[in-house]
């Protein structure tokens, strides 16, 4: 592995590290999406107190954190290690930024980003999949964990690459494990249903 490789998966957990809820809050004199709410730094929560303009701003902040350096390592042509490395760095920065004392949101929208950059079918497979079960079921949770359980099985249908399959199967196991309150409240029927946002 040399620099550029190394460089390319350290910026993408830099970049996922900035936490675009809590900036966009900051930006528009909200209050910390940290301390509101569920306390959870992601779109879904910041359109609880902010409104649909803020929590806009958030999502498609969060899934450029995601998309961009996956694209950066697809422009220059990158093996599928690489690829993986970046994608799973962003994702992870998200998850635990070090420039927010590591409380990130849940990862359904850098989650998509990486995707769609990784492999641009996968991504809309995912995103039509959540698609579905909220309009269906009104539930943005359960569309997220029903999205990422298909995930790898959609990446392995579309690019079966081992590397790829492996990333895309971590991400979604560990996107599901994050959504521990979520499940526990889908079990025990107390999960608040939505219209179209999306807890990211």
């Amino acid at each position: 592995m040399d620099m550029t490789q190394i460089l390319l998966i350290i910026g993408g957990y830099l970049l996922g590290s900035l936490s675009s809820a809590v900036i966009v809050c900051r930006l528009m004199g909200l209050p910390d999406p940290r301390t509101q709410g569920s306390n959870n730094p992601g779109a879904t929560n910041v359109l609880r107190f902010g409104g649909k303009k803020a929590a806009a701003i958030v999502l498609v902040a969060d899934m450029l954190k995601g998309f961009i350096p996956v694209l950066i390592a697809q422009l220059w042509h990158m093996e599928p290690m690489i690829l993986a490395g970046t994608g799973v760095a962003a994702f992870l920065g998200h998850l635990f930024p070090v420039f927010f004392g590591f409380r990130g949101g849940k990862g359904v929208a850098t989650f998509l980003g990486v995707l769609l950059a990784m492999q641009w079918m996968v991504g809309l497979a995912v995103a039509g999949t959540w698609l579905i079960m909220a309009k269906g079921f009104k539930v943005s949770s359960l569309s997220a964990l029903v999205a990422a359980a298909l995930a790898p099985f959609y990446q392995y249908w579309i690019n079966n690459d081992q590397m790829l399959v492996m990333a895309v199967a971590f991400m979604s196991v560990v996107l599901i494990a994050r959504h521990h309150s979520n499940i526990r409240n889908l079990i025990t029927g107390k999960e608040d249903k939505i219209g179209t946002d999306v807890e990211s």
